[in-house]
C-alpha cells in the first residue's frame, strides 16, 4: 500500500514538473516573440506628424561622368591689357579695381616731352611738304617738255615722296597717341595724351599709380568683360576620348556656392599639355542668371553617357558605422507601421537618388520609408 502511494506521489510530481516546464517554455517563447526582433514601430500619428512617405524601388537614369577641374574664363577678345604706345609719366589715373568702364571712355593721361617733339616734327614736315610737292610738279612738267634733266626730276620726286611718307607716318603716330593731327595743324601742341578704354568691362587690375613712369611694354591696367564668360576645363588624357562636343557639363564653385550649374562642351582641345591634360571649352547655360567672376575655380563632371539602375531617394538611406541601411515596411497592423532595418550597398548618386547595388534582394512591391528615415 505504501509503495502504491509512493508511486502515485512520484507520478504526480513528474507530471507537475513537466507541466511547469512546458509552461515556462511557452512563456519563454512568448517573451522571445515579444522581444524587439529588428522591427521598428511607428504609429500613424508619428508617421503623419513627421511627414513620412513610403515608396518602392524606381528605375532611373544615372549619368556616367568624367571628372575635371578648371576655371571661369572669358574669350581673348573680352580681355584687354591697357598700355602706353609711348612711355611717359602717369598724370592722372582715377580708376580703382572693380570700376565699370565703357568702350571709348577716358581711362588715364600720360605726360611726356617727346610728345611735343613729335608734334613739332609733324608741323615742320607738313610745312616743307607743300614746297616739295610744288617743286615736284614743276620738275615733272619741265621733264615732260624736255626742259629739265631726268636727274633733277627724279631728285624732286624722291624728296617729295620721302617727305610725304614721313608726314603720313608722323600723322599715324599722333593718332596712335590719341593726339588730333588737325588740332596740331591749328597750333595746339600738348605734352599730355589720353588713353581710352578699348572694350567695355570692369577694371580687374591697376598696376601703376599717379606719377609712375611707364614704358611702352608696361601693363598699366586690365579690363575684363564678363558678359560672355565660359568655363575652361582640364581633362586627363585617359578620359579625353570619351568627351565630345555637345555633352552636358555639371559644375560647382566650391568656394562660393553649393549649387550645381550647367554648361555644354563647345570645343575639345587637339593637343596634350605638359601636365598630360587637354583643354575643354564649355559654354554656360543660363549665364545671365548667375554672377560668375573670371578666375573662379570650378569642379566639373562631363556627362559622357547614361545608364539605368534601380534606386531610392538618398534621404531614405541611413549611414550607421560606415554601413548603409534602409527601412523596409514589414507589416502594417491597424494604424501602426512596422519596419525592418535592411543593409544595402549603394552606388552612384544623382539628383537626390542613389543606386542600390543589391536591389535584386527586394521585390518589386516592397515598400521603403523614403522620407523621414533620418529620424532613426
Amino acid at each position: 500500500m505504501k509503495n502504491t502511494i509512493y508511486r502515485t506521489l512520484a507520478l504526480m510530481a513528474f507530471f507537475m514538473a513537466f507541466a511547469c516546464g512546458e509552461s515556462t517554455n511557452e512563456n519563454g517563447q512568448a517573451r522571445a516573440d515579444d522581444k524587439p526582433n529588428d522591427l521598428i514601430k511607428i504609429t500613424r500619428a508619428q508617421f503623419e506628424q513627421s511627414a513620412m512617405q513610403l515608396g518602392t524601388l524606381q528605375e532611373r537614369e544615372f549619368p556616367i561622368m568624367v571628372n575635371a577641374t578648371g576655371m571661369i574664363d572669358v574669350p581673348p577678345e573680352n580681355r584687354s591689357v591697357v598700355n602706353a604706345t609711348m612711355g611717359g609719366y602717369i598724370k592722372s589715373l582715377p580708376l580703382l579695381v572693380g570700376d565699370r568702364v565703357e568702350k571709348g571712355q577716358a581711362l588715364l593721361t600720360i605726360e611726356n616731352p617727346e610728345f611735343v617733339t613729335l608734334q613739332q616734327d609733324y608741323l615742320e614736315v607738313g610745312q616743307t611738304l607743300d614746297y616739295l610737292k610744288t617743286e615736284y610738279e614743276r620738275q615733272k612738267t619741265m621733264y615732260d617738255e624736255n626742259i629739265t634733266s631726268q636727274k633733277s626730276y627724279l631728285k624732286a620726286k624722291s624728296e617729295y615722296k620721302t617727305a610725304e611718307a614721313r608726314h603720313n607716318g608722323l600723322r599715324k603716330q599722333l593718332a596712335m597717341l590719341n593726339i588730333s593731327p588737325a588740332k596740331v595743324e591749328e597750333g595746339n601742341i600738348t605734352s599730355v595724351t589720353t588713353i581710352f578704354a578699348p572694350i567695355s568691362g570692369s577694371v580687374t587690375k591697376v598696376n601703376v599709380s599717379k606719377g609712375s613712369h611707364v614704358a611702352p611694354a608696361t601693363s598699366i591696367l586690365e579690363i575684363i568683360d564678363n558678359d560672355h564668360i565660359h568655363i575652361e576645363l582640364s581633362v586627363f588624357e585617359k578620359d579625353i576620348m570619351k568627351v565630345k562636343k555637345g555633352q552636358d557639363i555639371l559644375f560647382k564653385i566650391p568656394e562660393a556656392s553649393s549649387d550645381t550649374f550647367g554648361a555644354e562642351v563647345h570645343l575639345v582641345g587637339t593637343s596634350i599639355g605638359g601636365d598630360r591634360t587637354i583643354k575643354v571649352h564649355g559654354h554656360l547655360k543660363e549665364e545671365e542668371e548667375n554672377k560668375f567672376l573670371t578666375g573662379m575655380f570650378v569642379e566639373a563632371q562631363i556627362v559622357t553617357e547614361t545608364t539605368r539602375a534601380k534606386a531610392l531617394p538618398s534621404e531614405s538611406i541611413i549611414d550607421i558605422d560606415d554601413k548603409n541601411y534602409v527601412l523596409l515596411l514589414d507589416k502594417k497592423v491597424d494604424d501602426d507601421y512596422y519596419f525592418r532595418k535592411m543593409e544595402v550597398r549603394i552606388g552612384d548618386a544623382y539628383q537626390g537618388y542613389s543606386t542600390i547595388k543589391n536591389a535584386d534582394t527586394f521585390g518589386p512591391t516592397d515598400q521603403f520609408l523614403t522620407q523621414g528615415a533620418d529620424n532613426f
